[in-house]
């Protein structure tokens, strides 16, 4: 693959100590599968389709960095820092960018707020799609690893509140999973990562329930699900929210109460997405439900083996 053999030419002219040289924290206080995940990683295939440095599809063409993304609006709004991954000397910050604006007010600047650090030694990391107003280091300052750059935001060329987060050295993208070039089906040779997150190659961002079938803007703002139900709710619904599905992957949903199972259904996806949401219900069959606490499960399974499981409580009263 010509991604390949650049990096391989890039790590081995430099010597090899140079990889050595710089390693990575993790850019967020979040906590990856809980309160964040990884969206996509940097694209590995030089064709017109995609493929991650996993031999999966968690990834898009021609995308050249890694995408850090958060469950929903609320997130976002409530406020996650970005720090930076090394030191170094910002060379580059970009601030003003509105969050979530139409992909016609973006153009040239699809990076949206973001800040470049040069790391030293022909290294920088940049910092894409930050909330406006957030960013915290000015052209020229000298920063530390574990500085607060700004916040996650949805600036630029994003469908989603995420950090785009993107490694380069003498000018050349550089994926932190597998700076070695490694083939794809073998365990990567050389990581940049201080303490490598572990790959998943999709999951599930969120368990939830309602009396109805929510709205997928609600979902993705954050404001869906609900804690609490009253006993004459006209449905009890669950949903799974998920990322990074395949066709064919299945998304398992129960919900069960004080009097058993109230619904249990397997959901085949039809097709790739990056993100999509499911939901299975039950309508009231007599007066009212039983009061008490419900508990959900979404389960996503791809190939008869599970990738992802998330639980979740409703309580009925």
């Amino acid at each position: 693959m010509i991604y390949r053999a650049v990096l391989a030419l890039i790590l081995s002219s430099a010597g090899p100590a140079l990889a050595e040289e710089l390693q990575l924290a993790f850019p967020l206080d979040c906590t990856l599968g809980q309160d964040c995940h990884i969206q996509q990683y940097m694209d590995h295939d030089p064709s017109s389709a995609a493929q991650d440095y996993r031999c999966s599809g968690l990834t898009y063409d021609g995308h050249k960095g890694t995408d850090f993304a958060l469950p929903d609006l609320a997130a976002m709004d409530a406020g996650v820092f970005v720090r930076a991954a090394a030191g170094g000397m910002v060379k580059g910050v970009r601030d003003g960018m509105d969050d979530g604006a139409p992909l016609s007010q973006v153009q040239g600047r699809e990076c949206g707020n973001g800040v470049v650090i040069d790391n030293g030694n022909g290294w920088e990391t940049q910092y894409c799609h930050l909330k406006r107003g957030s960013l915290r280091v000015t052209d020229g300052q000298q920063i530390a690893e574990g500085d607060v750059i700004g916040q996650v935001g949805q600036s630029g060329r994003a469908a989603f509140p995420h950090l785009h987060l993107s490694l380069r050295h003498n000018g050349e993208p550089v994926d932190p999973f597998d700076a070695g070039g490694t083939d794809c089906a073998a365990e990567p040779s050389e990581t940049l990562w201080q303490d490598t997150p572990p790959y998943r190659p999709g999951g599930l961002i969120a368990v939830g329930f309602a009396d109805h079938v929510p709205n997928y803007a609600a979902i993705k703002a954050g404001g869906a699900g609900r804690e609490t139900l009253p006993t004459d709710a006209p449905a009890l619904v669950i949903y799974g929210y998920s990322y990074g599905t395949q066709k064919d992957d299945v998304l398992r949903l129960s919900l069960s109460g004080p009097n058993g199972v109230v619904i249990e259904k397997d959901v085949v996806m039809d097709k790739p997405q990056a993100q999509s949401f499911r939901a299975v219900g039950k309508r009231m069959a007599s007066r009212k439900w039983p009061p008490g606490r419900y508990t959900g499960t979404a389960t996503l399974l791809r190939a008869g083996r599970v990738i992802d499981e998330k639980n979740g409580f409703v309580t009925v009263r």
